[in-house]
């Protein structure tokens, strides 16, 4: 292998004329969490698909384990943790996994064994002869992962794998991830939550338009593209007001309905202004991914693509 468990280079998709993917660039290392993200509409699902062989590319080489992704052999080394929920309801927690063993032709012995390794993994062990129906959003995510890792896949795609979830069972699946990356498994996330792709993330692209606008690791982006110290400010009566009480201090205003968002090196002497008006409410917070990511896409509303 040539190191790198994914391989694009100059890959283009195109749509009846309309150019979606556009030339993108990037490699995945064996063993990291590589994230893709990017607005609605930006091609993350279309990059996806073609990477699971579920769409042709139009042009460019992009490759899975030095094979092109079109090679049906190769993606029995992929696990796939779709957004949407599709277990089997009808089926016990237990029977979701063997039957999805059977589709990797794996035998009844080795199955099974696999089964009660992975329930304990999945924090699941006593409700294997549960149905589905019963599990909670938590349970019936982490039943998705356990059930991605059946085949003994040495990449896993996941996409969006915490929607919905409260915080404590996300941290759970968190914590999951991350010990399958400690196992040498190399992960593909897709997310919204930027907090998510900060925590789990050891390098990413934001895409946008078919378009790759940065890559890196979240710390280098953050300190790449956007100032270290953030004041959110609710309160101002119009942008002559925001400017007024930024006057002489070296920031940056940005600002989105009766938010202002004011980047700077250091925000202690605007923090320190805001004190003396009791009308204002703030919040004074590092600078984070969110901030990268609504710098590069722009904070309109996306619609769903």
């Amino acid at each position: 292998m040539t190191g790198a468990v994914v391989r694009a280079k100059g890959v283009r998709k195109t749509f009846e004329n309309r150019e979606v993917i556009c030339g993108v660039d990037f490699d995945i290392r064996a063993g990291i969490c590589f994230g893709i993200l990017g607005p609605n509409g930006a091609g993350k699902t279309t990059l996806m698909r073609m990477l699971l062989g579920l769409s042709p590319v139009t042009e460019g080489d992009y490759t899975l384990f030095d094979q092109p992704v079109s090679e049906t052999s190769v993606h029995s080394r992929v696990g796939v943790v779709p957004q949407q929920d599709n277990l089997d309801p009808d089926f016990s927690v237990s029977l979701n996994l063997k039957v999805y063993a059977g589709y990797f032709g794996i035998a009844v012995a080795e199955a099974e064994s696999r089964i009660i390794e992975l329930l304990d993994f999945a924090a699941l062990s006593a409700r294997g002869n549960d149905q589905v129906s019963t599990l909670s959003g938590g349970m019936r995510r982490r039943l998705m992962v356990a059930r991605a890792l059946i085949n003994n896949p040495d990449l896993i795609v996941l996409d969006e794998p915490s929607t919905g979830l409260d915080p404590q069972a996300r941290h759970l699946i968190w914590q999951r991830l991350r010990s399958l990356k400690k196992q040498g498994k190399t992960l593909i996330l897709t997310t919204h939550y930027m907090e998510e792709a900060a925590e789990l993330c050891d390098e990413l692209i934001i895409l946008d338009h078919g378009k790759i606008l940065t890559s890196g690791a979240p710390r280098a982006l953050i300190a790449e593209h956007v100032e270290p110290e953030v004041v959110a400010i609710r309160g101002l009566s119009n942008e002559l007001d925001a400017v007024e009480l930024c006057e002489g201090l070296d920031i940056r205003l940005d600002h989105v309905g009766d938010t202002w968002f004011c980047y700077g090196i250091d925000a202690r002497p605007l923090v320190a202004r805001c004190s003396e008006r009791s009308e204002l409410i703030f919040i004074h917070r590092p600078a984070s991914l969110e901030d990268v990511f609504l710098k590069l896409t722009g904070r309109d509303m996306r619609e769903e693509a």
